[in-house]
Formats: C-alpha cells, sequence, structure tokens
C-alpha cells in the first residue's frame, strides 16, 4: 500500500514490525540508535572545517587501520559515535567496524542482546577535503545462539556469515540532504533528514532500481588491470550507438560508494569495482562484510542484482573479518550480462607466427 502521509522512521519500523506480531521490538530500537549515530556524524560532516567538534585524546586520525588505510579524524570520531550510540542499548552481542581490527566487545556492565552490528563508518572519506557526498554503511545479522544463551564475548567467526544471513542493512548518505535508505526484508525504503524536526521522514517509499539503463561507474584508469570480461563489456558500452548494445552509455564514477549507490537507486545503472590483476594477492578492494553485503541486501531488495561478476554476492561465505572481494550491482539485466561474459568462454590467444616479422636490414 502506498504511503500517502509523511511517516517518521519511528512509525515506518512499528508498521514494519507488525508483519510479525511476536517480534520483541528490539530490531526497531536498534535501527533507531543507528540512525541517531548517523544524525550525528551528519552533523559534523556538514560543518566541514568549520567543525567544533574537535577530535579529542585517542581520537586525532592518522593511524594506519588493519585495511592498511591512513585513518582521517572524521574516520575515527565516526567509529567512536557509532560504538557509543549502540554499545549500551542491550540489543547487541557485538560490533565489527571497518576501522577496527578486531570485534568490539560489548562491556561486561552492559547488557548483551541477540544481534551484531557491522558498518563502515564513513565511506568516502577520501572526498571530505573536496566537499564531495560521503556516506556511513551499516548491517544487522543474528548473533549465534551461543552467544545469545551464554554471553560470551562475541569472536571474528560469529560474524562470518553470508548476506543471505542480513536481517536489516542500509546506508546514510551525507549529500545536499541527509537520507537514510533502508532495508527490513521487506523492500527498500528512503528517509529524508528533516533539520527541524530532528527526524528522518520517509520521503522515498518502495524504491526500485530502474531496469533500463544508460550509464556505468567505473575507474578506467585501471582499464590496464581489468580481467577480458570487464573489458568486453565497457567496450561494448563506449562503442555506443554503432555497436553491440545499440545505444549509448554515459559512464559516472564519483570514488563514493555509497553516493554511487543511492544514484543507481534514483534512476539506474551499474557499478563495478572488479577483480583485477593490479595487486593479485587481493581478490578485490571493496570489503565484503561492510560495503559489498549491505549494499548488495539493498540492491536486491530493491529489484536490482548485486555479485561478485561470477555469483551472487549474498552467497558468498565469508572466510575473513575484512575480507576483500569483487563488486558489480545495479540494474540486473546489466549485472546478469557482465556474469554471463565471465562464464562464457574467453578467445584464445592468438598463436605466435612462425615467421616473427623482421627487416630486410640488420639493426
Amino acid at each position: 500500500m502506498p504511503i500517502t502521509g509523511r511517516w517518521t522512521l519511528t512509525r515506518y519500523l512499528i508498521e514494519q514490525r507488525k508483519r510479525f506480531p511476536q517480534a520483541s521490538g528490539e530490531l526497531n530500537a536498534l535501527l533507531l540508535d543507528v540512525s541517531l549515530a548517523c544524525k550525528s556524524i551528519a552533523r559534523i560532516v556538514a560543518m566541514g572545517a568549520l567543525g567544533d567538534a574537535m577530535p579529542g585524546p585517542g581520537l586525532q586520525g592518522g593511524a594506519t587501520n588493519v585495511q592498511g588505510e591512513v585513518q582521517k579524524p572524521l574516520d575515527v570520531m565516526s567509529n567512536e559515535l557509532f560504538i557509543r550510540m549502540n554499545e549500551w542499548n542491550g540489543h547487541l552481542a557485538g560490533m565489527a567496524s571497518e576501522e577496527m581490527d578486531a570485534p568490539k566487545q560489548i562491556p561486561t556492565d552492559y547488557q548483551r542482546g541477540k544481534y551484531l552490528l557491522v558498518f563502515d563508518p564513513l565511506d568516502g572519506s577520501s572526498n571530505i577535503d573536496v566537499n564531495v557526498s560521503v556516506g556511513s554503511i551499516f548491517s544487522v545479522l543474528r548473533a549465534p545462539q551461543d552467544v545469545i544463551d551464554s554471553g560470551r564475548d562475541v569472536t571474528e567467526a560469529d560474524f562470518l556469515q553470508p548476506g543471505t544471513a542480513q536481517v536489516a542493512a542500509g546506508y546514510a548518505l551525507y549529500g545536499p540532504t541527509t537520507m537514510l535508505v533502508l532495508t527490513v526484508g521487506d523492500g527498500v525504503a528512503g528517509f529524508t533528514l528533516n533539520p527541524n524536526l530532528g527526524e528522518f521522514v520517509l520521503t522515498h517509499d518502495k524504491i526500485r532500481v530502474p531496469e533500463q539503463t544508460h550509464e556505468f561507474a567505473i575507474n578506467t584508469s585501471n582499464s590496464r588491470f581489468w580481467e577480458p570480461p570487464v573489458k568486453r563489456y565497457v567496450d561494448e558500452c563506449l562503442a555506443g550507438k554503432p555497436g553491440p548494445r545499440g545505444k549509448d552509455f554515459n559512464m559516472r564514477w564519483i570514488a563514493s560508494m555509497v553516493a554511487e549507490a543511492h544514484r543507481i537507486l534514483m534512476r539506474g545503472g551499474v557499478f563495478l569495482y572488479p577483480r583485477d590483476t593490479k595487486d593479485p594477492s587481493k581478490p578485490g578492494r571493496l570489503r565484503l562484510l561492510y560495503e559489498a553485503n549491505p549494499i548488495g541486501m539493498v540492491m536486491e531488495q530493491a529489484g536490482g542484482r548485486c555479485s561478485t561478476g561470477r555469483q551472487p554476492m549474498l552467497a558468498v561465505q565469508p572466510t575473513s573479518l575484512h575480507q576483500r572481494i569483487g563488486l558489480v550491482f545495479g540494474s540486473a539485466a546489466e549485472v546478469e550480462r557482465i556474469e554471463r561474459y565471465h562464464h562464457e568462454p574467453q578467445p584464445d590467444e592468438a598463436p605466435p607466427p612462425l615467421f616473427a616479422p623482421r627487416s630486410l636490414f640488420r639493426d
């Protein structure tokens, strides 16, 4: 049923809970705490260089995280906000973040709950200095039953659940307006932060990824490292109307995955950050638990598709907390085409000539 009034996030979650009469309401409360963290981060990001929230002790940034990336102060502050807004609420058994080496334990003097929260607190933070949209990405999993029953500390293995196990996922976009895009397994809804109310208000109900597209997003500076199926797909798009696709494409690249995902939700397209040969030790650049799985759940709940390029993303069994992976998502037909190219036999390289070409004159 379409929404005719302006529902707040709280009202939306209450209505969603009606689908499960036996639900305790803990998930709703957890998601509201996540939204509170996002509001706090939005305020800091919006102030930019005018911000009065200076890093305190231990929040200076400049350290290198487990990903091998130098942390900016806002990365550290955003991570702390997610922790502080969620560790005390009694709904979590533990947390994991892109910015932390190991899982975050809920303090023993706090009540522990039945969910796990994984998050990228500030995706695209390298764009802060040039005032490009950034965001936060989050995913909710159920803790293993023995964690719930015993209250023991969580381990890395507890978080290694495939994307199909996600209970809820979403992202916050800090752009011209602050938006929260969320799925609890019943489609995708978008909420815009009303600064006068301090509330997220439902503005985009039942979001669907447009089926037809004329846009793709990829970092073409890496083209020399692409695998043949990716190069084939991009070349066909670049060939335009005279080429095999029979239409012209536009290329987009923001280098902020939340912004890329939001554009695709609103107007279609496909995003590729594929596995390549640039660093053979890394099977991809983006993180499975903190980025690929949450965005994958959002895309598939909106009628799109998310893939490694070879298989559905949400079916991948994680093997480590900070596992990297190739990522392709967007309009379903485009992602399926890229998967098909990966599964088709690749043309063999031409055999070397019997006689190499040479000049009549010696060098």
